[in-house]
């Protein structure tokens, strides 16, 4: 078998080539507990705090016919990780390699669960929706202003950190909530 790059070994012992993914590659489970180990915000929050449960809130947070969307919106991060936003967002530091990297996996999770190729802009809204409740609920006060749009305030619901198991619980749940429902 001829692939690109070299490979990780997921969660449930499968080879995943973050370089070449392929959608029989992409687990549901491998996802979960991926999600579920990595912490919010770098680990710079005050308590732990999941992908997997900022997943199952932005799900929440978005009209029902996009909750699959805003459930596996950061499944990519299962398979190669996260990066703190400024970073992130200026291609000048990570060039486009990581960018694209990242779209291919997502593309492929897409694929996998029969999302559409792109991710609705009503799941980029309640990710920053989600963001700025994550930021009060979840950070020590801030030094200076996180400059959120205005017109996408917090969501009001208070944020209460779960434990990583009970994050994949609740992520899996969810998945099986809104996959079915689909």
């Amino acid at each position: 078998m001829d692939r690109r790059g070299d490979w990780i070994q997921t969660y449930t012992g499968r080879q995943f080539w973050p370089l070449d993914p392929r959608v029989d590659d992409v687990e549901i489970d491998d996802i979960a507990h991926a999600l579920a180990m990595l912490c919010r915000f770098n680990g710079h929050t005050l308590e732990y705090y999941s992908v997997a449960q900022h997943s199952v809130i932005v799900s929440r947070t978005v009209p029902p016919e996009h909750a699959l969307w805003g459930l596996l919106h950061d499944a990519a991060e299962a398979y190669i990780g996260d990066m703190v936003r400024p970073l992130k967002h200026d291609p000048q530091w990570i060039g486009d390699d990581f960018m694209l990297a990242e779209q291919a996996i997502q593309m492929a999770v897409a694929r996998k669960f029969g999302l559409r190729p792109w991710m609705p802009t009503e799941i980029s809204d309640a990710d920053t929706r989600v963001l700025a409740a994550e930021a009060r609920d979840m950070m020590a006060e801030p030094p200076a202003d996180w400059s959120l749009p205005e017109h996408l305030p917090a969501i009001p619901d208070l944020i209460h950190p779960m434990t990583p198991r009970q994050s994949e619980v609740a992520f899996l749940d969810r998945f099986d909530e809104v996959y079915r429902a689909k």
